[in-house]
């Protein structure tokens, strides 16, 4: 990317647990983009989803970023203080008649055709009214029957999807009454002013959904670039649930060392100390370089993980 001075970037962990490899390098690559092209980067913690938090991870995130010698720029802003601004964004779409009730039930729904991200195909029951007696459980948006929704992504390269068909008629609002992802996410990213979203590419199937919502709203499209993923010797992506091991915020040195090859950036000299890997790290940094791939071993390296 070429520098720019209107850059604005984020790094937006859900915070279920403390700081791994993975988020590490989502974190790395956010962060040295923004910086390499003179840019701001914000840290956003995406706890809209309140069920699957951790009380406490939240901090001990932003404590492992600290000591990783990560710099942000404002204040951290949580999703859970942000009802408001996804309510707006609701209204908005509901009054121009882009949402529709839906009644249905996770057992309903089973055993229908899988969506392009693993999850279940609407199959569009309640898309044109309730059945009798039934009461609204969740909001959809109602997608269009045909087109396509595309971007180029500045790392996975031309990305389309056909969202009636790889993703159906998609949740804006739960059955629990928390706003979906999706809609939280552009909102944010609108009222935050993010020109950039540098980010794993385990929400690149997500990104169609987030565009068309953008274009719904009137919200400027951000430039999007997907990192590889780091994965496990079973081929799952590093998480809370695949037991990652989290950051030491000990020695944080050789974890940032090997997200930064991870991200096939190589030092010619490894640097000693951290202050040192950050001045040249954003010298250095090249997004062109990174691997066009959605998914990569994460390094068997036994320093980057606390014990």
């Amino acid at each position: 990317m070429t520098p720019t001075l209107s850059y604005r970037g984020r790094f937006a962990p859900s915070p279920t647990g403390p700081l791994h490899f993975g988020s590490l390098v989502a974190a790395l690559g956010s962060c040295l983009d923004a910086r390499a092209n003179r840019g701001e980067w914000l840290v956003r913690m995406e706890d809209v989803d309140s069920p699957r938090c951790v009380a406490g991870a939240d901090r001990q995130i932003l404590k492992t970023l600290e000591a990783s010698g990560f710099e942000w720029d404002g204040e951290v802003v949580y999703q859970s203080r942000r009802s408001d601004l996804y309510r707006a964004a609701f209204d908005r779409l509901n009054s121009s008649g882009c949402l529709f009730p839906c009644a249905c039930t996770r057992k309903q729904l089973a055993g229908g055709a899988p969506a392009i991200d693993g999850g279940q195909l609407y199959d569009g029951r309640c898309r044109n009214g309730l059945p009798p007696g039934a009461r609204p459980r969740a909001w959809r948006l109602r997608v269009p029957d045909a087109g396509e929704t595309s971007f180029d992504d500045a790392i996975q390269g031309r990305m389309s999807q056909q969202l009636r068909r790889d993703v159906g008629d998609f949740v804006v609002l739960r059955a629990d009454g928390l706003f979906a992802y999706q809609l939280a996410v552009i909102a944010d990213d609108d009222e935050q002013g993010i020109t950039h979203v540098v980010r794993g590419a385990d929400l690149l199937d997500s990104t169609p959904r987030q565009i068309f919502l953008q274009q719904l709203l009137g919200y400027p499209q951000p430039v999007y670039a997907h990192l590889p993923v780091a994965v496990d010797a079973n081929g799952e992506k590093l998480s809370k649930q695949t037991l990652a091991a989290p950051v030491d915020v000990a020695q944080p040195l050789p974890a940032l060392l090997a997200a930064w090859r991870f991200l096939g950036q190589m030092p010619e000299a490894p640097p000693a100390r951290v202050n040192e890997f950050w001045e040249y790290a954003i010298t250095h940094w090249r997004l062109s370089k990174v691997p066009q791939r959605r998914a990569q071993a994460a390094p068997d390296y036994s320093p980057l993980y606390s014990r």
